[in-house]
């Protein structure tokens, strides 16, 4: 399993390799009581992903995040985007 911290303005990833990737968060949203992050790879600007909080975590600076892979929770949670990013055209 993954590991991952947050900043103010980026979420940083740590695979079990102990390979470290950065993503740039750019909106957040909660829906229906969980917290959801819209985060764009720092390397690579064209890639996206949706984060969903994982509530088991005990601080800010540790929590942890899971990618949003479910098609039903992802299609809902990018329409919420693609609203609050008006100049972003999202697809899945």
């Amino acid at each position: 399993m993954a590991e991952n911290r947050k900043t103010d303005n980026s979420i940083i990833f740590e695979a079990e390799d102990g390979t470290e990737v950065e993503f740039s968060v750019v909106e957040q949203t909660t829906l229906g009581g969980v917290n959801y992050l819209f985060v764009i790879d720092k390397a690579d600007d064209e890639s996206f992903l949706i984060l969903r909080e994982n509530n088991g975590a005990d601080t800010e600076e540790m929590a942890a995040y899971d990618i949003v892979e479910d098609e039903n929770e992802l299609e809902a949670v990018i329409k919420i985007f693609d609203e609050l990013l008006e100049d972003v055209n999202l697809e899945v």
